[in-house]
């Protein structure tokens, strides 16, 4: 194994308690936890659907993809390197060391690390 897990995915809402509603009810998911009109985590199984509202979300409007990695700085430079952008250097929020990119043909990636 790598070092590397997607482990969430992030999909943009602009109507957060519908967008909990039609993956609750629709989908069957469940509710992890909601963060105020912005932010709400759901069980997909093997990972996280995360809904974000452009104030929460790491490229509003795109769908991303989360990757738990060992080495956000340095997997960071390797995408670069590898003809991807870093759109977001590395970082520390509350809870993880994280990153925003684009792949090689600007997918979005948040890279990131709990602490």
């Amino acid at each position: 194994m790598s070092g590397h897990e997607v482990r969430q995915i992030v999909l943009s809402t602009e109507d957060l308690d519908e967008s909990i509603r039609f993956y609750t009810e629709t989908l069957g998911f469940t509710l992890k936890f909601r963060d105020g009109t912005h932010y709400a985590a759901l069980d997909g199984g093997s990972i996280t659907v995360a809904l974000a509202t452009a104030l929460d979300h790491p490229l509003p409007g795109k769908t991303v993809v989360a990757v738990r990695t060992d080495d956000v700085d340095a997997l960071a430079r390797s995408i670069e390197e590898s003809g991807g952008a870093i759109v977001t250097p590395p970082y520390d929020d509350a809870h993880e060391r994280r990153a925003v990119v684009y792949d090689n043909q600007g997918n979005g990636l948040v890279l990131y690390k709990a602490r």
